[in-house]
């Protein structure tokens, strides 16, 4: 690698408290991520950011996933942090290991283990969001350098790891996918990668010529522009989970939907388009501030929701159109956008466009289904990264 490569992100995931009361002790947990672009160094990113305590990592251990709970023998490459095998996690703090070197392809399925010798109580405020995958967890003891890990229990959830880097050429950039459960592929398949991300990044890997990219998935189920819930707001974690991001160069926003769906019923945080709009041109400020393009992602219909019944009415929906008729505007007159990612044109009924057509539609009325995950990703113009 050429002395001025540089760290991008290739996997991520928004740190957020878990919503399943779980807790921890003296156990593994083995996470399978699967990475966008490759390379041959990496490191791996843990975040206490939600916890209420100190978090105590006792060992840890990075591999390429072969089936199961099991990694390919011979690649199980020991994490250090700082040149210490073991590591101590403030409340609210981030550990980053040092390098490590492990030949990884693009679109790998690594596993990273990690041993929690202590006590981590179910009020701990655990990291752990929704990853539409099979993660495990082990009985009690340290298998993190094991190959086929025993297993106590499943998860669909990420705890803890908010990140992959791989060390890259200084012409690879990262695309961050900033928004809500939509993002992060809510009712999708399990084990199938069909969150538009993933759509993304296999287009990425697949297209001749074109800079490299990763693609850091920080969607958040539930999440909103302009206030906290489940987690903190788009702009509240926007600094964290955007411009931190290791060699980010390109942000896709989709966000508001959830704002337009008050789903605690505040009067108070009852949204516009004209608030939604100002919260959008202020991410794209800080975002143009840090030399990286804001492309806007126009709000799919939920006309039809029974995720949430009631959540959709009319003065909603004339803000939802309000909203993303100022995304193609703006983005075609070199406004704040830097692009526009149409989700809306491409999931609507031409016939009934306050809702999805039913072959985009889960059945729910809000989140697409696997094919309408994957047209979203294929939605994206490719020339918007060069």
């Amino acid at each position: 690698m050429e002395n001025n490569s540089h760290w991008v992100g290739t996997w991520a995931s928004s740190p957020a408290p878990s919503d399943n009361g779980v807790g921890f002790s003296n156990v593994t947990l083995r996470m399978n991520p699967r990475v966008s672009i490759g390379g041959d160094t990496i490191r791996v990113r843990l975040s206490n950011a939600c916890g209420s305590g100190n978090l105590e990592i006792g060992s840890a251990y990075v591999g390429i996933r072969d089936t199961g709970s099991a990694i390919v023998p011979g690649s199980a490459r020991k994490l250090t942090f700082g040149g210490e095998p073991s590591a101590t996690v403030a409340a609210g703090s981030l550990l980053i290991s040092d390098a490590v070197e492990l030949d990884v392809e693009p679109l790998a399925d690594l596993a990273v283990s990690f041993y929690l010798p202590g006590a981590v109580p179910a009020d701990f405020q655990i990291n752990g969001r929704y990853a539409r995958q099979i993660n495990y967890i082990s009985p009690v003891g340290d298998f993190t350098d094991t190959v086929e890990m025993p297993v106590g229990t499943i998860t669909d959830e990420w705890y803890f790891i908010s990140g992959i880097d791989v060390l890259a050429a200084p012409e690879t950039g990262g695309v961050v996918a900033l928004g809500d459960s939509l993002t992060d592929g809510n009712i999708s398949t399990h084990d199938t990668f069909n969150r538009w991300p993933d759509q993304l990044a296999r287009r990425l890997a697949a297209r001749q010529g074109g800079r490299p990219l990763g693609v850091m998935n920080q969607g958040l189920g539930g999440n909103r522009i302009l206030h906290d819930l489940r987690g903190d707001s788009g702009l509240r974690r926007f600094d964290r989970d955007v411009l931190a991001q290791p060699g980010v160069t390109h942000a896709i926003v989709m966000l508001g939907t959830n704002d337009l769906r008050n789903r605690i019923a505040l009067p108070e945080q009852e949204a516009t388009a004209e608030r939604m709009i100002a919260g959008l041109r202020q991410m794209a400020l800080r975002a143009r501030t840090r030399g990286i393009k804001l492309i806007g992602a126009t709000l799919t219909p939920f006309g039809n929701e029974t995720f949430l019944p009631g959540a959709w009415n009319p003065v909603r929906e004339r803000h939802r159109v309000a909203v993303n008729d100022w995304m193609r505007e703006n983005a075609a007159s070199g406004g704040d956008l830097d692009g526009i990612a149409d989700f809306d044109k491409a999931l609507r009924d031409p016939e009934c466009p306050t809702q999805m057509l039913p072959i985009y539609d889960c059945g729910d009325g809000l989140h697409p289904s696997d094919l309408g995950y994957c047209k979203m990703g294929d939605e994206i113009d490719l020339a918007l990264f060069d």
